[in-house]
């Protein structure tokens, strides 16, 4: 029997591994045990209500203000102890983030083979993003198995002397989640969504990565002011809850008729939300792999991406976060026609929404 863990603590972690707690409960002769930290709280706890998951522990490691050292630190002793009582043979972790760094070296302290669920995504720029960039390498620097989402990320991972036998590309479980979630005839819960017109242009903004904090995000504001005096739109700002983000946000944009400010929504609200939206304007990671799966171009506040595949397919754009960039970026896209086809219409190069699955079966085999 393989006693399996799957360790996530942040609301993105979360929603690329619902996908596979559900899968791996199908697997006859698993025992499974999910282990979440609490990274994040509230955003987290929406996602395991939306996909019906319980934990089996829970960490509850989040504090206001805590540092990245802090949570590091909270991860890693939370983990020592339930590996100590509970060794499993394989922890399954995901991505880039400082509970995924910490669990896995946790796991790698006690001798625990570690798989990377979206293993071998790379800027190339240690700093940038900052921590994922170096999280996701020294995650892959202790990994057993790696399961990475693309041919590119597998390429990353062979240039840095990865044994192939050991990499597996299986697509992005982030698409088995999207699909599982959005709904053509879906009912809106939060208001100002429910009130919005849907046959008109939609921009959906967020905003939240640590290089633009600041200036960045003040330039970021004052290009959304902009588009909103020359183009018939509505832009809906879904507002990460760092009240750093919140504030300067509702300084500047709280005024504006057509621009709508939201908390950021849960998870199923707001793959609705990007279903029926014209344009997606952000900083984030994973959205560069969500809206290409439904049709929808993306414009990434970014000067570096991890996901460089969707920037090759032409559904995602990188425009750094100047203010003129962003609004002559949005501008095309909203007055070409041929512009706004040719992007929306690019394959995806994430995946079926299969990767789950692919996973599952490539453990039950090495694990028989």
């Amino acid at each position: 029997m393989l006693k399996l863990a799957l360790v996530f603590g942040t609301r993105p972690e979360a929603i690329k591994m619902a996908p596979l707690v559900k899968q791996s409960a199908k697997m006859d002769q698993w025992e499974t045990k999910v282990i979440v930290t609490g990274q994040h709280r509230e955003m987290l706890d929406q996602v395991l209500q939306i996909f019906e998951i319980e934990p089996d522990y829970d960490l509850e490691i989040m504090s206001h203000g805590q540092s990245l050292s802090e949570v590091t630190q909270r991860v890693l002793q939370g983990m020592d102890e339930i590996f100590e009582n509970w060794k499993p043979d394989l922890v399954l972790v995901h991505g880039d983030t400082s509970t995924a760094f910490a669990a896995a070296l946790a796991a790698f302290y006690r001798r625990i083979p570690v798989g990377h669920v979206e293993a071998g995504l790379r800027t190339r720029d240690v700093f940038n993003p900052f921590p994922e960039e170096a999280n996701r390498r020294l995650v892959d620097a202790i990994t057993t198995w790696y399961f990475a989402p693309t041919k590119e990320a597998k390429n990353n991972l062979l240039s840095e002397d990865v044994d192939e036998s050991k990499i597996f590309v299986t697509g992005n479980t982030v698409i088995d989640a999207l699909l599982e979630v959005v709904e053509e005839q879906y009912t809106f819960t939060t208001p100002e969504l429910e009130a919005l017109d849907f046959e008109k242009p939609i921009i959906v903004v967020t905003a939240h990565r640590r290089e633009n904090w600041g200036e960045p995000l003040e330039g970021i504001c004052e290009a959304l002011l902009e588009i909103s005096g020359m183009l018939s739109c509505k832009i809906v700002v879904a507002m990460h809850r760092n009240p750093s983000i919140q504030n300067v946000m509702k300084e500047f944009l709280s005024k504006d008729k057509q621009i709508v400010l939201i908390d950021a929504p849960n998870y199923k609200e707001f793959a609705n939300l990007l279903a029926r939206s014209t344009i997606l304007l952000t900083d984030s990671g994973g959205l560069q792999e969500e809206a290409p799966a439904l049709n929808k171009p993306v414009l990434v506040m970014r000067t570096v991406t991890e996901r460089p595949e969707a920037v090759q397919a032409g559904t995602v754009k990188l425009i750094g976060s100047s203010k003129d960039q962003i609004v002559q970026n949005v501008s095309a896209l909203l007055t070409d026609q041929s512009l706004y086809e040719k992007m929306s219409a690019s394959i995806n190069p994430y995946g079926d929404g299969t990767a789950a699955q692919q996973i599952c079966d490539i453990l039950n085999k090495i694990y028989k």
